[in-house]
């Protein structure tokens, strides 16, 4: 190839300026149609497109795209280099695979919006949720390595690399071949727990001695949101590997206890009754369990247990402080004899 003179140079700049700018503007353009069809009754089923997620993939390939259609007629001597045009082609993949991602995420989040976990019932909402989620990380993790495996292939040196990725090894036989690896390893434990779903999104948990809610489950993490508002960040591995408890893997219904300490003398079934009264009053019972039980005794008082039930576990949890509070408020207003005692025994003995 010819010098370049610095001529050349100024005015391929110029050149290349001109048709970015001009890609910006066709680009801005056809965003703006798309939010007015949006708005349009025409096109009722456009109305849940999120067009801002593709409004930065977009702004970036109609200006390569401008560039590739302006150099087929006409291509100055400075842009004609093999770096340069290399570039423009590693920005054009990347481009689309941006696109696609965003597409991806926007495509994902209509169809989580079908399922509302805010309702009471919410099981199936959850697991589709968790569902959706999941594959929308795993399709982006696809999105990237054909990405790069095409990257490869347009440059001579790494071409073998591009060729292994797409063909002999394949996307499966990547993550496989990696597995022995700890990311990968969370990576695949990810797609175990998505088919397998031993936890959900909003899943109710105790992890650590920890208890809070799935916040979060991407392919080599979950997010627990801890009841005190911390977040607890656990290696996705850590939900195979180890036991959990999971509160809401069937049902959100919950047992809860509250237990207490007496002295013998306390009359059972008049705080059963009371207990039984605390219920019915309260709007946090569902009305499936209400029992009182004397379940152990010491040497200075007897322990009562109070079992109820509630809806979910954050009312089970209002529940059992409340049960809690008015029990210790009755006993100590109606038998404040029936506290639990330290007794102790003194002899006198007598001088004579």
């Amino acid at each position: 190839m010819e010098q370049v003179s610095l001529e050349q140079i100024l005015f391929a700049a110029a050149y290349l300026a001109a048709i970015v700018f001009c890609g910006i503007i066709c680009g801005l353009v056809f965003v703006r149609i798309l939010v007015s069809l949006k708005k349009h009754d025409l096109f009722s089923w456009f109305h849940k497109v999120p067009v801002d997620h593709l409004r930065g993939p977009l702004l970036l390939l109609f200006p390569v795209g401008a560039y590739f259609i302006a150099t087929y007629f006409y291509r100055p001597e400075a842009l004609k280099t093999a770096p340069f045009a290399g570039t423009v082609k590693i920005i054009m993949v990347f481009a689309f695979a941006w696109l696609a991602a965003r597409a991806v995420h926007a495509t994902t989040n209509i169809l989580a919006m079908q399922f509302d976990i805010s309702v009471g019932d919410n099981l199936r909402a959850r697991r589709a949720q968790t569902q959706i989620f999941i594959l929308r990380r795993i399709i982006n993790a696809i999105i990237f390595i054909i990405a790069l495996a095409i990257v490869f292939l347009m440059s001579d040196s790494l071409s073998k690399v591009g060729v292994s990725l797409l063909t002999s090894a394949g996307i499966a036989g990547i993550i496989l071949g990696f597995a022995a690896q700890r990311v990968l390893g969370n990576f695949l434990a990810g797609i175990q727990i998505a088919l397998t779903q031993p936890i959900r999104l909003d899943d109710v948990v105790v992890i650590e001695g920890e208890w809070g809610r799935i916040e979060e489950i991407t392919l080599t993490y979950v997010v627990v949101n801890i009841w005190d508002q911390r977040r607890l960040v656990v290696p996705i591995s850590y939900f195979i590997e180890k036991p959990i408890q999971n509160w809401t893997r069937k049902s959100a219904d919950i047992l809860n206890s509250a237990n207490f300490f007496v002295d013998y003398t306390v009359p059972v079934p008049a705080l059963r009754d009371y207990l039984i009264k605390i219920l019915q009053l309260s709007p946090l019972w569902d009305k499936r369990v209400g029992v009182l039980q004397v379940v152990d005794c010491t040497p200075e008082a007897m322990e009562i247990r109070a079992l109820m039930s509630a809806r979910n576990s954050s009312e089970g949890w209002d529940l059992r402080c409340e049960v809690r509070e008015k029990m210790i408020e009755f006993i100590t207003a109606n038998y404040p004899n029936a506290l639990p005692k330290n007794r102790a025994e003194i002899r006198v003995e007598s001088k004579n």
